[in-house]
């Protein structure tokens, strides 16, 4: 007898290997996030793509605010190419992070998603810096 769990069985090895190392190309967590910026030389921008109203209410410290719309050719073209951007919204209700990474890939641009957006950094017990 099996489970509603178990049903379905779980993939090969092999497959789940290759589907979670991959995974790992395309998001990094709220705890890797802080991490690396309290203790490691940060290789990354951290990119809130909320309002400015919210990101003036709240935002993870370091961040910088780049609505969705704003982003642009002209608008990277302040970075150089290989520039690692990590983008976060205000949590998994919300694919403003998801919509960002997007148009950062069509420009060329590596991205990777802070999964669980603002919501996670917080349930981490994590601050946030206020103002613009």
């Amino acid at each position: 007898m099996s489970t509603v769990v178990t049903r379905v069985p779980a993939a090969a090895s092999a497959l789940a290997l290759a589907h979670f190392e991959a995974r790992l190309g395309f998001e990094t967590d709220c705890a890797d996030v802080w991490y690396a910026t309290q203790h490691e030389t940060k290789d990354f921008v951290l990119l809130d793509v909320r309002t400015p109203t919210l990101f003036a209410a709240g935002h993870v410290p370091g961040a910088i605010n780049m609505p969705v719309r704003t982003i642009s050719e002209q608008r990277m073209a302040d970075y150089p190419a290989d520039t690692v951007f990590v983008v976060y919204c205000a949590g998994p209700h919300c694919n403003g992070a998801n919509k960002a990474a997007v148009k950062l890939a069509q420009l060329g641009r590596p991205v990777k998603e802070m999964i669980g957006g603002l919501t996670g950094w917080l349930d981490e017990g994590f601050g946030l810096e206020r103002g613009a």
